[in-house]
């Protein structure tokens, strides 16, 4: 019945004997999976039973919380600056929250928001809001007033929780949101912190909530105000699809760079907790305090949106040696491309233990490019794993299965999304979900993205995907970052400009760099303007933002092009 369950979703309903005979491979596969990971337990089925329950009642996070405390571990859950905290504590003070908020008026099937940092106020806020029935809402830590106010009014949020530095963004909300400070860097005047709600209350067990709460992960948002993905109840097996390819075992310690609202740090933070490992949060990222605290803590895994890889490996071989960075097994990373060049350089820095997810918000996993994987073709988004399906399909809708073809790429996945929260959806061919992506298989199977569909920029009647030109320039050693998008342009259409982080003993020389480009790519994929920034702008999850770069103002750029070239700041 489950996997009927599941495979109807993963084919809207419309499920056939070949579909039948595949989920029951999938069932079984991701059974030996979670074996082979520590998650089902030989002979101790009752514990994976226990978690299955109660991850059932109170969804991932709060679920294996709950499990692990019940089956007696006390082991360190969390360390963050305020110290450790371990899987007993967590449980009793996330009881304890619920009852303050019984207390103050929050009920089942409400909605709450959080704009925190990684830290354990965004944890217990995670946990409570599941063990009361209440909708979570994720939202990125930059915002501003106004993206706030806009998704917090579309969601229907009634209670706020917030760090205190973003206390200028949330007093933008309605007066009659309820409000909680989740960590304390200045006083936030007639506003609780977590922990004055919490003092004094019982930490005791509580009844499973009447109605089941799950969370929203915001998309991106870099075109406009970002739609709401919600997560509600999911196949135990769904986890599988993590596991399969990324060794995360049970014991092992991770450090959470990645921000735990993003999808990244979210699904690992997740499977972390019911693994019973112990998770390091960084609540401000460094790279040298990255470096530092696996050092400190021997950290096994370490979780990373791609430009926080970038800036670690920036600071040169010489730095990085510096700290002993040898218990790192998997240094799994998620968010966006990586090119060939960041994904050897990785290697050169830390050996052969990164793992590249490609997935969305929407969708979750599509592939996961193992350290073979990126060994043998740097730059891949690799291959599906277990329970996941990835097929391009071509204009017309039709499927492209031969090598070295581009096509828009769809997935089926068991964490898939059904819908945004305010009723509109992702395209859908035959039940699998557009990832809004180009990509091609090479003649091994592995999947490779060429970029978004609505980046292709169109010069003189040629099509061109930044992502190329862009992979292209990250192999130059003065060019610690890079972006090309598409201008208007009267005579071709559009032309191609190029945004470069010039390294700081680049001699930041345009003409360079354009013939860098036509050494290695076709005339028409070289850029006509060049210019040099200090950063390139993204936001709180390192997405670049095309749009701002599209829009910038480049004194002289209606100059003559072929010679143009532009540094600013």
């Amino acid at each position: 019945m489950l996997g009927q369950d599941i495979l109807g979703r993963l084919t809207g309903g419309r499920i056939t004997l070949d579909d039948t005979i595949g989920q029951v491979k999938d069932t079984l596969g991701s059974l030996a999976v979670l074996h082979r990971a520590g998650l089902l337990h030989f002979p101790r089925v009752d514990h994976s039973i226990g978690t299955i329950v109660a991850a059932g009642k109170y969804g991932p996070f709060a679920g294996a919380v709950h499990a692990q405390a019940q089956r007696g571990l006390d082991a360190v859950a969390l360390v963050d600056e305020a110290g450790d905290t371990t899987y007993q504590e967590l449980e009793a003070r996330s009881n304890a929250l619920v009852r303050a908020w019984q207390r103050d008026g929050v009920v089942p099937g409400s909605v709450m928001g959080i704009m925190a940092r990684n830290h354990r106020g965004l944890v217990l806020t995670m946990l409570a809001s599941a063990k009361l029935g209440v909708r979570l809402v994720m939202m990125n830590t930059g915002f501003g007033a106004r993206q706030l106010v806009d998704v917090a009014t579309r969601e229907e949020v009634a209670t706020f929780v917030f760090d205190s530095e973003f206390a200028d963004v949330a007093a933008a909300l309605p007066d009659d949101v309820r409000r909680y400070v989740s960590w304390v860097d200045d006083e936030v005047p007639g506003i609780p912190t977590l922990e004055e709600a919490i003092d004094g209350l019982d930490g005791s067990s509580l009844p499973a909530p009447e109605v089941f709460g799950g969370f929203v992960l915001l998309t991106s948002g870099t075109t406009g105000t970002p739609k709401g993905a919600p997560r509600g109840r999911t196949s135990p097996f769904a986890s599988a699809q993590f596991l399969d390819r990324v060794p995360l075992r049970p014991g092992q310690t991770m450090l959470m760079a990645a921000p735990a609202f993003h999808g990244t740090g979210v699904s690992q933070f997740a499977l972390a907790l019911a693994l019973g490992q112990t998770v390091v949060m960084m609540r401000r990222f460094s790279p040298v305090d990255a470096l530092s605290l696996v050092e400190q803590h021997g950290a096994n895994v370490l979780v990373v949106v791609p430009t926080m890889l970038q800036r670690i490996l920036d600071l040169g071989r010489d730095k990085i040696a510096e700290y002993d960075t040898s218990s790192l097994k998997i240094v799994f990373c998620a968010g966006s491309s990586l090119s060939p060049d960041l994904c050897r350089r990785t290697t050169e820095a830390f050996g052969h233990v990164l793992h590249n997810l490609y997935g969305s918000t929407e969708c979750a996993v599509a592939t996961v490019a193992t350290p073979e994987d990126i060994h043998r073709a740097p730059g891949t988004a690799g291959r599906p794993p277990v329970t996941c399906r990835v097929v391009l399909f071509d204009e017309a809708g039709n499927r492209i299965t031969e090598p070295n073809v581009p096509g828009r790429i769809f997935v089926a996945s068991g964490l898939s999304f059904s819908g945004y929260t305010d009723g509109r959806d992702k395209e859908r061919i035959d039940g699998m979900l557009s990832i809004g992506d180009i990509g091609h298989w090479d003649e091994n199977g592995l999947l490779f993205v060429d970029g978004r569909d609505d980046d292709m920029i169109v010069s003189g009647g040629e099509n061109v995907y930044p992502l190329e030109v862009e992979n292209l320039l990250a192999e130059r050693e003065d060019v610690l970052d890079a972006a090309v998008v598409g201008v208007p342009d009267p005579e071709f259409g559009q032309r191609l400009r190029a945004f470069v982080v010039p390294s700081p003993d680049s001699a930041r020389d345009a003409e360079d760099i354009k013939a860098f480009v036509k050494s290695g790519l076709a005339r028409y994929k070289v850029p006509r303007d060049v210019v040099f920034l200090d950063e390139l702008p993204r936001n709180a999850t390192g997405k670049l933002l095309r749009r701002v770069l599209m829009e910038m103002e480049v004194p002289g750029a209606d100059g003559p092009e072929s010679e143009y070239t532009a540094a600013q700041g």
